[in-house]
């Protein structure tokens, strides 16, 4: 590629949000700097990591990347936040800190968004991996079948509402391109904690433009003991509150947009099963009194649901019984 062609590219601002993770940090970096589309800003974010990441990240001697260190750790979402806001480029594409790109993902991407004015976003499918960098090729096909995405077309598709927030086939977090304009980065709410990916794809979806599915797999989502998904113990519980918190609100924001009427039967299943979740993870920090309200509100609209009802029972069980049922169930 020519310099003059360089510069003819618009520019991609590339998001990396990290703490904690300098070795996988590394690699991220690494294949951001790689990508053969080379007109691109690298901003990393640090959430005041115990360790200053800013050697790592001055090592690689590219210009191309910005560096902001958070003198206290802000929280994830404001941290993505403040990253995204200090974008400049024409386009946006989150890399988590413990994930990869292929060098070719921004180079297959970009121009289709470049060709049609008319789309808002483009993504592709991605390889999970493990903790090492290997890609686990049955988790790999899991994944795309479990998101659809071996049923999805290639090209555009518009509206998508179905398929970003029903079939949550696009991976906004990590394997998307975003036209930045578009997307006003303070009116993603507090409340939405780790669904932020969701919600910005909520946000794409109500934007009348469409999205470009290009089928192959250009990014790698790293699976691994660091991951929500994967805790244990009494941070697993954490987790799943916090999850819960944010599917409640998530969900409520989603039944009272008219523009999604269609789906208001599937957000609102999906919203009283988040109420059952946080109440079973309250029950499980021992959270009694916090926790029946859940129950009873989810019940208010679905009469008669096992799940819940075993778990308000629960609720009036002597603790030290309830606690060995609550741990043996999922």
């Amino acid at each position: 590629m020519s310099l003059h062609q360089e510069y003819q590219q618009p520019l991609v601002s590339v998001i990396i949000p990290t703490y904690n993770r300098p070795e996988y940090l590394k690699q991220a970096i690494a294949s951001a700097i790689k990508q053969t589309y080379q007109n691109i800003e690298i901003i990393v974010s640090d959430n005041c990591s115990s360790e200053n990441p800013q050697a790592l990240v001055a090592s690689f001697g590219d210009s191309r990347i910005r560096f902001w260190r958070h003198q206290q750790n802000v929280g994830m979402l404001a941290n993505q936040q403040h990253a995204f806001k200090m974008a400049q480029g024409k386009y946006v594409a989150s890399l988590h800190d413990d994930d990869m790109w292929n060098e070719d993902f921004l180079a297959k991407l970009v121009p289709v968004l470049e060709e049609n004015s008319e789309l808002i976003l483009a993504f592709c499918d991605q390889y999970i991996i493990d903790a090492n960098s290997i890609i686990n090729h049955v988790g790999t096909e899991e994944n795309t079948h479990g998101y659809k995405r071996d049923k999805l077309a290639k090209g555009i598709h518009q509206p998508f509402s179905k398929i970003g927030l029903i079939d949550k086939s696009i991976p906004t977090a990590a394997s998307c391109v975003i036209r930045n304009n578009f997307i006003d980065w303070d009116s993603i709410p507090s409340e939405v904690g780790g669904m932020w990916d969701l919600y910005l794809t909520y946000l794409c979806c109500i934007s009348g433009r469409g999205a470009y599915y290009y089928p192959e797999r250009l990014t790698r989502y790293r699976a691994h003991e660091q991951t929500d998904t994967m805790l244990s113990g009494s941070r697993d519980v954490q987790a799943k509150i916090r999850k819960a918190k944010s599917e409640i609100f998530c969900y409520q924001v989603f039944m009272q947009d008219t523009r999604l009427q269609e789906f208001q039967k599937y957000f609102e299943q999906k919203w009283l099963e988040a109420n059952t979740t946080l109440g079973i993870g309250l029950l499980r920090s021992e959270q009694i009194s916090a926790a029946r309200p859940y129950f009873w509100q989810a019940l208010k609209k679905q009469k008669f649901n096992v799940r819940t009802i075993a778990a308000l029972g629960l609720s009036f069980t002597p603790q030290t019984l309830a606690s060995k049922l609550i741990r043996t169930s999922k």
